[in-house]
């Protein structure tokens, strides 16, 4: 099956591309052009004058070649409720086509705000190869549907509810009471998000915010599947990455044949609109079930907020007792567990789910492993970090374009209902350890009374999220004015396996660890600039060893250009950390799919466990 498009892991400016074709992405601008879209907005010009600048501005902002388009409602005749016509296909994004689209519409007639919804979704292309994309309706009015039929709220939940990726968002020009309330509704249950825009300024920062939305949609990948209900008749996975969806309240189940001596890691991030409605706990659960009814082990990560969703991921590992005792110590057939649990109100649309499967075999015969470490130490709260001028970087859109980080401080921005990645590769014997700092902006009416929140999170090689083990706390409140949240994870231990601390018992291999950050959905009610600033404070600590053996020597620094070892302050990542990528490809005829392996380089790292792991 395909692979969803996505760009190179950590390729500069990946993110700021447009997705590849076949990637199913794409927007159509849906504008309200009734009578009142003629009225003066209070700077002089009609609303739709501001409409027309404020169009002009996303589509510049736009990625080369993103596919758009524009519709338009009320714009041909003084009355009529079938009165909506598409003026820009989506297509290969012709920004000059585009603004003279809107340039020629002149407000005159009603608003069937339902029936343009209907056409907008027809409009979009549909995914083409079992690809999995943003398909975003961004509908932009200055007041309520009159026309009645069909409804807008139900045309909106039918859409939202129909296959998968589909979002809508709405921004409200000078809107109130009866109005805005529609306008919400559509967003709720079209999986998207309401901007409000009282002013011609802020329609043109909520029309960017929720463009750009759009246009950096988390690049899935992984090949296709599709899990059961139970455990009979259940596919059949190797270790490597997977994409399928789950609804709300749905089970998912996948199999899987073990030995009795390797530990199994098995991660589930599930991607759903962002800042679509969820409640603060619904939760994505994953498992590992040996036999009929019996588990293994089980994790479970809930939104713990209520502003909008992002995405989330639930982790879990089979790890063989020493003494190999156990149930889930033995040979055989096992399932491996997807669940989501969604409360009335949230979002009811299916989400894509990206699965990583991946197997690590037993030290060899004869290694003895250096003992864990399940205390931060240096890496604690209070650790030094980079200080001096801030790099520019931008951040990718998931796991699967992450961009590297080294040590420094590093300069970027996000918008509201936003998550960046970035990857930081550490070895045997390091940790890694950051400071994420939310700026101070300018805010609009009563911006500081509104709080949303900022929040980062540190997963390990192998997708588990750390919990910071009371050491850090991973959200902040932010309401325009600074602030910051500390994140960090203990030294990478082979023996961090039979710990049994959340924090520490995932950081058991080497390899690229990632860092999440997250702006909750209300700072488009807080701040002014479209987009806020963030500044990371990246360090990996302790020297690199060369295997996870006892008394392992530390791996030779290389210098760089300038003559510095690779500890000192870099932006080309803080080097190896003995595990390298691997693409697969399919048979002769077949589409590649590239399912990642982490695997361990002996020759480079003496005698080491090894690693066949689905990786980004």
């Amino acid at each position: 099956m395909p692979a969803t498009a996505a760009a190179p892991g950590g390729a500069p400016g990946a993110a700021s591309e447009a997705p590849g074709p076949g990637s199913g992405s794409s927007l159509v601008m849906v504008l309200d052009s009734s009578g009142s879209m003629g009225d003066d907005d209070g700077t002089g010009r009609t609303r739709m004058e501001s409409t027309r600048t404020a169009v002009g501005t996303v589509v510049d902002g736009l990625p080369d070649g993103y596919p758009t388009g524009l519709r338009v409602y009320g714009a041909d005749r003084p009355r009529g409720c079938t009165d909506t016509r598409l003026v820009q296909p989506v297509q290969r994004l012709d920004r000059a086509a585009v603004k003279r689209a809107v340039a020629a519409v002149r407000p005159k007639g009603d608003t069937p705000i339902g029936l343009s919804l209907q056409k907008a979704a027809e409009d979009l292309p549909r995914p083409a190869g079992g690809a999995i994309g943003t398909r975003t309706i961004l509908l932009v009015s200055d007041g309520e549907d009159n026309c009645g039929t069909p409804q807008p709220c139900e045309v909106a939940e039918q859409l939202g509810k129909k296959g998968v990726g589909l979002r809508i968002d709405t921004v409200g020009f000078q809107v109130k009471g009866a109005a805005r309330e529609q306008l919400e509704c559509i967003a709720a249950a079209g999986n998207g998000r309401y901007y409000d825009a009282p002013d011609a300024e802020s329609l043109a920062r909520q029309l960017q915010r929720a463009s750009q939305l759009s246009a950096d949609g988390y690049r899935l990948r992984g090949e296709r599947v599709e899990g059961t209900a139970t455990g009979a008749g259940a596919p059949v996975l190797v270790p490597g990455q997977y994409l399928d969806t789950i609804g709300p309240g749905e089970k998912r189940y996948y199999a899987v044949g073990l030995d009795a001596i390797s530990t199994v890691d098995f991660s589930a991030t599930a991607v759903p609109q962002p800042g679509a409605a969820v409640d603060t706990f619904d939760a994505l659960r994953t498992g590992i079930a040996y036999g009929t009814g019996s588990s293994c082990v089980t994790d479970t990560a809930h939104f713990y907020q209520k502003e909008g969703a992002t995405p989330l991921t639930s982790a879990v590992a089979r790890i063989p007792a020493e003494e190999g005792t156990r149930a889930c110590d033995r040979a055989g057939r096992y399932w491996l567990v997807v669940e989501r649990e969604s409360k009335k109100g949230s979002d009811a649309a299916r989400w894509p789910v990206e699965l990583l499967y991946g197997v690590e075999a037993p030290l060899e015969k004869g290694v003895t492993p250096a003992q864990s470490q399940p205390e931060y130490g240096k890496g604690g709260k209070e650790a030094l970090l980079p200080t001096g001028d801030p790099r520019d970087v931008q951040g990718g859109t998931g796991f699967n374009d992450a961009r590297e980080l080294g040590r420094g401080v590093w300069r970027d921005r996000i918008l509201p209902s936003q998550t960046l990645w970035y990857r930081v590769p550490a070895g045997w014997g390091q940790q890694v350890r950051y400071d994420v700092e939310f700026a101070n902006e300018p805010t609009v009416g009563r911006g500081t009374s509104t709080y949303s929140y900022g929040a980062t999170q540190l997963f390990t090689p192998a997708r588990f999220p750390l919990t910071g083990g009371g050491e850090f706390t991973s959200t902040t409140m932010y309401n325009g004015r600074p602030s910051a949240v500390r994140m960090g994870g203990v030294p990478v231990a082979w023996t961090n396996r039979y710990e049994y601390r959340s924090n520490v018992q995932p950081v058991h291999a080497g390899g690229d660890f990632y860092i999440s950050v997250t702006l909750g959905a209300r700072a488009a009610d807080i701040a002014e600039n479209p987009q806020i600033g963030v500044v990371l404070r990246v360090s990996v600590l302790g020297d690199e060893l060369a295997g996870p053996e006892h008394h392992a020597s530390a791996v030779a620094k290389k210098a760089d250009k300038k003559g510095n070892s690779n500890g000192a302050e870099d932006s080309s990542g803080t080097g190896g950390a003995g595990w390298t990528g691997i693409a697969a490809a399919a048979g002769a005829g077949a589409v590649v799919v590239v399912i990642a392996g982490l695997v361990f380089v002996r020759g480079r790292r003496g005698r080491a466990t090894q690693t066949t792991r689905g990786s980004a």
